[in-house]
């Protein structure tokens, strides 16, 4: 990880819009009635109606999503009291992360006021603002005091992330430490470095959890805290204990099973870590610095589990990994408040999270391959994207089963599908695609079957081509099963009659072309050609390639064995771009070079027959540099002269050009000035470039100038069945996503 340094913290706060959040209007107000049904008249009518019904508010306002973030400033991450204005950073980095790993819409506040009444009487008078209120950054024991006055005054959700965000994520991580550890709950010893706010509730879950207070010896800054200690507060004679045998932090730690540090870095030493219990779970959650670093501890003892705050070590606690989500839970059944029981569900569904096997995507941002329940990751990593189906899940079925809800959820299926659409994980194409693919299952070839990639995909009956001992053995590195997956190793002698029999009939399929057997047969030994055979003669539904392949070997194959659809010379490639502002699809991405106008004219049918495959009305903006014969020559001429014919040949198709790209996008200003345009009025929807180049890099700038857009593709348009080609950096997703495409259009087909 980067060094953090003064200079790019502030660099980055600063540069572009200062801070890291703003609000963004989600209706339509371009016109005088947008703004007329925004605002005055037309706004008086939800009014009235919260006015009758005051749960209206989540009809018809922002409420049901929106928290506030708020602080007095007392204890500003290590910082302590630096006042409210100085934690505003702070907070509008919370809101950062509600949104995006929660989509919870976020206000900051920061309230200049220590006196505890005081700070909860303004925090009252706001709370119809919002749906619920999250606590952050305020000192002990004054927080436990505002929440829990909040709590009983409020009818929203109230929690000090502070508190209950640590408690939750270690009291999921303990858990499965302790399934590691073949150790119960109720019979370890514990001790707990600290006695703040944070220490105090992680403990206070523990024993809800099932450990023995009799187990536990807290410290605070004065040593163990002991019963017989004068000046104690409510919260730490909870844990005082009454051995007498115990006064530093190395007496306490001799054989404890368990070390909670949530106090400050370095007051471990080696020796405490030697003198614990068998497997020893050590969660030193000191920030920035631990109470021993990850190396000193496992050096100590190998056989140590390890928890640490950071996130260059295995097992980090992260706060992130729990309040989005158990914000987003109790916020869709508009809960009154989160009350142990969702806290409780929530530990449940992380800790089970950790057990189930890993999505490509957490691998990936970690490069590895293989992370699976254990020593190493008894914790999901906050990058995890089932953490907000998993646990808003868990979170607002407890909030119902508790009373708590306002709200039921009926179906959780659609719940899931709604968050995973909220998030972008999903969008209302590829859930449609997926639904198909999974009740209509086909057979589907790939082609690099030793790629992890191929391995992964799924919504299919795969076939996998390669040497099937090296697929098993990199399954099995990867932790894998291939039940139900055909492997097929076409080199092997048991294939010998399969490759005689494609090779006479590619043979006589291409004789005129200069083809014969012998040529053919030693073409079966390349994968492409093996696996579009197996298309071609129906032993197999599709085929897809190209992770390793040169792609225009695969064009060769493609065009050799499957051939072009008779209607047309050419074929092509699209991709979709399913964005903020709606689907667009692209062409022609990856096959033909400088395509000619006949190409051009091809590329264009090819378009709007896939887009009206999608349900989808295509309409179509030839694009170049220039508009409208303003440049005579060139490509210009080119996109005119293919516009022109296809206008004459297809009149109801709506298609136009040449125009620029902004042009195409912005209908309202291609209207006024070019009134005559076959596209008036209409919202373009796809794009066909010049030639390749314009058309792969205009998806691939749109992709990395917007990430949170899905990109779909390349979808191959014009072969006779169906063979797609992927990307050499194609992901587990983009090949869900193509297999998808092709099993749906199979599907059609065959209705």
């Amino acid at each position: 990880m980067a060094k953090i340094t003064k200079e790019a913290a502030l660099q980055y706060h600063e540069e572009g819009r200062p801070g890291k959040i703003e609000v963004m209007p989600t209706k339509a107000y371009h016109t005088q009635t947008d703004l007329s049904l925004a605002y005055s008249p037309g706004v008086a009518y939800p009014c009235l109606e919260i006015q009758n019904n005051p749960d209206d508010a989540y009809r018809y306002t922002d409420k049901g999503n929106l928290v506030a973030v708020i602080s007095n400033g007392t204890a500003v991450l290590g910082l302590g009291d630096i006042g409210a204005m100085s934690g505003k950073p702070v907070m509008e980095g919370k809101g950062l992360l509600f949104k995006i790993y929660g989509g919870i819409d976020v206000f900051d506040i920061e309230v200049n006021e220590k006196d505890p009444e005081k700070f909860c009487e303004a925090v009252e008078r706001i709370a119809p603002t919002f749906g619920g209120i999250n606590l952050e950054d305020i000192k002990a024991p004054e927080c436990f005091y505002i929440e829990e006055r909040l709590k009983k005054n409020l009818d929203i959700p109230v929690m000090h992330d502070d508190q209950h965000g640590t408690a939750i994520i270690s009291a999921a991580g303990l858990l499965n430490a302790l399934e590691v550890a073949k150790k119960k709950i109720e019979d370890v010893k514990i001790v707990v470095s600290g006695a703040g706010a944070a220490a105090i509730m992680c403990t206070r879950l523990y024993v809800t959890l099932g450990a023995k207070r009799e187990n536990i010896v807290m410290l605070d800054s004065h040593g163990v805290i002991t019963s017989d200690r004068e000046g104690l507060n409510e919260q730490k004679k909870f844990f005082a204990t009454d051995r007498r045998d115990v006064h530093t932090l190395a007496e306490a730690m001799q054989d404890a099973d368990v070390f909670l540090g949530l106090s400050k870095g370095n007051i471990v030493t080696q020796d405490m870590i030697r003198s614990m219990a068998h497997h020893p779970i050590v969660f030193a959650l000191a920030n920035p610095v631990p109470e021993i670093s990850y190396e000193d501890a496992m050096s100590a003892r190998p056989d140590v589990l390890m928890s640490t705050g950071r996130t260059d070590h295995p097992n980090q606690i992260n706060n992130v990994i729990g309040f989005p989500y158990i914000f987003r839970g109790a916020l869709d059944v508009n809960a009154k408040a989160i009350n142990e029981e969702m806290k409780i569900a929530a530990v449940h569904a992380i800790a089970d999270l950790a057990k189930q096997p890993v999505p490509d995507v957490v691998n990936a941002v970690y490069g590895v391959n293989n992370l699976t329940f254990g020593p190493d990751y008894f914790i999901p990593k906050p990058v995890d994207p089932r953490l907000i189906t998993e646990v808003s899940s868990a979170v607002a079925k407890a909030a119902m089963d508790s009373g708590v809800a306002r709200k039921p959820i009926t179906d959780w299926d659609k719940y899931k599908r709604q968050l995973r659409l909220r998030m972008g994980q999903e969008t209302s194409l590829t859930q449609k695609l997926y639904e198909t693919a999974r009740k209509h299952p086909q057979k589907v070839v790939f082609a690099e079957g030793l790629h992890p990639t191929m391995i992964k995909a799924g919504l299919c009956y795969p076939i996998l081509l390669g040497n099937d001992e090296m697929i098993q053995k990199k399954a099995a590195e990867l932790e894998l099963s291939l039940e139900g997956i055909e492997i097929v190793n076409l080199r092997h002698d048991n294939q010998r009659e399969r490759r005689e029999r494609y090779a006479k009939l590619l043979a006589e399929k291409r004789c005129r072309e200069g083809y014969n057997f012998e040529e053919a047969n030693d073409k079966m030994f390349e994968r492409n050609y093996f696996g579009m055979m197996m298309v071609e003669t129906g032993e197999a539904d599709a085929f897809i390639t190209g992770v390793y392949t040169k792609f225009s070997n695969t064009i060769k194959a493609a065009k050799e064995v499957i051939g072009i659809r008779p209607k047309y010379k050419h074929f092509g490639t699209m991709h979709i771009i399913n964005s903020k502002r709606g689907i667009y699809y692209i062409a022609d991405t990856l096959v033909n070079r400088s395509p000619d106008k006949e190409a051009l004219k091809d590329v264009a049918r090819l378009t709007a027959d896939t887009i009206r495959f999608f349900n989808d009305e295509p309409k179509i903006a030839m694009i170049s540099y220039s508009n409208f014969g303003v440049d005579k020559d060139g490509s210009p001429k080119l996109m005119a002269d293919v516009v022109r014919e296809m206008q004459e040949e297809y009149p109801n198709l709506k298609i136009d050009g040449e125009m620029s790209i902004d042009l195409a996008l912005d209908h309202e200003r291609r209207d006024e000035k070019y009134p005559f345009l076959r596209l008036h009025g209409e919202v373009v929807n796809s794009m066909i470039f010049t030639n390749l180049s314009a058309a792969n890099s205009a998806y691939k700038l749109i992709q990395q100038f917007s990430p949170e857009t899905e990109v779909i593709g390349p979808i191959q348009m014009g072969l006779n069945k169906p063979i797609h080609f992927t990307d050499f950096d194609s992901g587990v997703r983009d090949i869900v996503n193509i297999t998808a495409v092709y099993i749906d259009k199979l599907a059609r087909s065959r209705k």
